[in-house]
């Protein structure tokens, strides 16, 4: 039986696990508001961050991994992408079918439009938030995601 000790730390992290869902909820909402005018959706504007900031060109399967995401999920969104012209696909010289996912000239000027719209935004955002907070914020969550990696991988 737990003791009452843990069973704060277990209610508190419940707590902590609710307030991250609402608040995942809410910058999807958000994002998705912020990027609409250019076309685009959170989930896309994520996966051309994914492509954008990664040091070189990944296919589909690593960018999921990197994001977190299921991989038919990011293929479906890598290929509708590429039907708007936003990325396109290039020979792997690794492997014969993982092609590597680019972006393309509209979806470099797409990306950099999204940032542009986003800047002035996070940092009205961050108005209020003292740093120490939102790094220790980062932190926890840090934290709480590589233990719930253990969990996934065993």
């Amino acid at each position: 039986m737990a003791s009452p000790l843990e069973q704060s730390k277990a209610e508190r992290l419940t707590e902590l696990i609710l307030t991250m869902f609402r608040t995942n909820n809410a910058t999807l909402a958000w994002g998705d508001r912020v990027v609409s005018p250019l076309g685009l959706t959170s989930a896309r504007w994520q996966i051309l961050g994914a492509i954008a900031q990664a040091d070189r060109h990944q296919p589909v399967a690593w960018l999921a991994r990197d994001l977190g995401a299921n991989r038919q999920n990011v293929q479906r969104i890598v290929n509708d992408l590429q039907k708007e012209g936003l990325v396109s696909f290039e020979p792997n010289p690794h492997h014969k079918r993982a092609q590597l996912v680019v972006l393309t000239g509209k979806g470099k000027q797409t990306y950099e439009a999204a940032i542009s719209l986003y800047n002035p935004l996070v940092e009205a955002l961050a108005e209020g938030l003292p740093v120490e907070d939102v790094r220790a914020a980062q932190r926890v969550l840090s934290a709480l995601h590589a233990k719930l990696e253990t969990l996934v991988d065993e």
